[in-house]
């Protein structure tokens, strides 16, 4: 008795993907699916039947400042440059209370009081170029410099006094002074020493600060936006 020939098993049907159970509710009707869309401002708009194509949206565009072009938002510092303003201010009102200190008993009044504008002057010039330097066009930082200035020359003057005081007698004597009258050093600033009345070069002095403060920060500060 002969036996058939041997066939090999039938193949297995291809595996089916996973079907959701709840897509014959949503699509009854088995329609495909409508094309993804892309978000707006990328890519090309979507296509409708009847419609010829139409050319992709065009996306945003960058443009890059030209060479040696700040931005438009580069206002500077005008905190930090407030800050070292101040720092500057200090210093050289300490160089002048130690000049004044000096040559106190060389240097006639009038000499004084040109000694007095000159550092009014230049403590406003080098506070107004830092600021107009580093805060650019601040109206604050401009304002804030005008005042350190003003304060820098009246300092200047009044921290001179207690030093002269105190070489000439004695330490302790400058503090029995301070604890009797603890603003003399403003008094002897605003009062003329030969008349008795108000040394208008005081207040003077305080103007050429600030308006040379303000001056210079302005000019530098508009340079510095323009280069």
């Amino acid at each position: 008795m002969s036996q058939p020939p041997f066939q090999p098993p039938p193949p297995p049907p291809p595996a089916q993907p996973p079907q959701n159970p709840y897509a014959a509710y949503n699509n009854p009707y088995a329609q495909p699916a409508p094309p993804q869309q892309p978000p707006a401002g990328f890519g090309q708009p979507p296509m409708y039947p009847g419609q010829p194509p139409q050319p992709p949206y065009p996306g945003p565009q960058f443009q890059a400042p030209a060479f040696g072009q700040q931005p438009p938002n580069a206002n500077g510092n005008p905190v930090g440059a407030v800050f070292l303003a101040f720092f500057v201010s200090v210093i050289v009102s300490l160089l002048y209370s130690g000049l004044v200190l000096a040559t106190y008993k060389d240097v006639s009044l009038t000499m004084g009081s040109v000694l007095y504008l000159a550092h009014a002057l230049v403590n406003g010039a080098i506070v107004g170029a830092l600021i107009g330097s580093m805060a650019h066009r601040s109206n604050g930082a401009r304002v804030g410099g005008a005042v350190i200035a003003a304060l820098g020359a009246f300092f200047g003057y009044a921290n001179a006094l207690p030093l002269i005081f105190a070489v000439h007698d004695s330490p302790m004597a400058l503090k029995t002074l301070l604890e009797y009258e603890p603003f003399f050093p403003a008094k002897a600033w605003w009062t003329d020493e030969t008349g008795g009345g108000v040394d208008w070069y005081s207040p003077l002095g305080l103007v050429i600060a600030a308006a040379t403060a303000w001056a210079i920060a302005y000019t530098v500060g508009t340079k510095q936006r323009r280069a």
